[in-house]
């Protein structure tokens, strides 16, 4: 049994993990973490989730293979959090910028000091020892962009060239990829702006690919930068999202022909 706010739910609930994604980013917004908006994103994205079929896809397993070999290229790679990343995975964000020596820095859209002390404060309890995006004297602002995600680090996202966005929003996704860096995202839905303007989109639930994104940098930790190469020069993103499209058709279509 899983107790959720005092209700006892069932392993065998078919909702299970669903349920208990939920809780955490309830907690996460109990806690200071999540925006209001968060839970509503959420919800969105797990509508895709039930198109994809609630699981990984094997053509996923390359996306995630390529991005794990951009990190390793990359002279400065940063991981962008925000309320949901920090209340979904914390541990895993922590755990996996150790392995690609990479920065951490919170980035909001709805910015408040507030939340950014919560998220840091959360994502240093789960080992990370320096957080970016809290300090002022540090700030740049990206050009051309009007939300508060224009607001960066000097000593993260702004000087990076390998930037992971998970849940990102499209606005700031799309400057940055002007501004020539490497945009790896997660993002379940294969239509949205940030997963048509990324280099890498993980179409998968960050909770799933977060995972599997840490073992399969840990397999390539040890390789070479000609082999890490060969992998990112044969990834083709477009084809990516298109495999993606295509697994929600078939999806749909084999549930017509069932309910007929």
């Amino acid at each position: 049994m899983n107790n959720i706010n005092g209700i006892e739910i069932p392993r065998s609930h078919p909702r299970l993990k669903s349920l208990l994604i939920r809780d955490r980013l309830i907690t996460g917004f109990n806690n200071g973490l999540v925006a209001h908006q968060g839970l509503m994103a959420h919800g969105r994205g797990e509508a895709f989730d039930y198109l994809l079929g609630e699981k990984s896809m094997k053509h996923t397993k390359s996306a995630i293979k390529t991005a794990s070999a951009i990190l390793f290229l990359a002279k400065l790679p940063v991981i962008s959090v925000n309320g949901n990343v920090a209340a979904l995975c914390p541990k895993e964000i922590v755990r996996l910028s150790h392995i690609i020596n990479a920065k951490i820095e919170v980035n909001l859209f709805y910015n408040t000091k507030k939340r950014k002390k919560a998220i840091a404060d959360s994502l240093k309890k789960c080992g990370a020892k320096d957080i970016l995006g809290i300090e002022t004297k540090s700030r740049k602002h990206i050009e051309n962009l009007d939300s508060m995600r224009r607001v960066v680090d000097e000593n993260g996202i702004y000087k990076a060239d390998v930037v992971l966005v998970p849940l990102e929003d499209g606005d700031r996704c799309i400057k940055l990829k002007q501004l020539g860096k490497t945009i790896i995202t997660f993002d379940l839905n294969p239509f949205s702006r940030t997963s048509q303007t990324a280099d890498i989109t993980i179409i998968d639930n960050i909770v799933r690919g977060i995972t599997e994104l840490i073992n399969t940098s840990q397999k390539m930790s040890n390789k070479n930068d000609k082999y890490l190469r060969k992998i990112v020069n044969a990834f083709d993103n477009k084809k990516n999202i298109a495999m993606s499209v295509l697994q929600i058709n078939n999806n749909l279509i084999r549930n017509i022909i069932n309910y007929e």
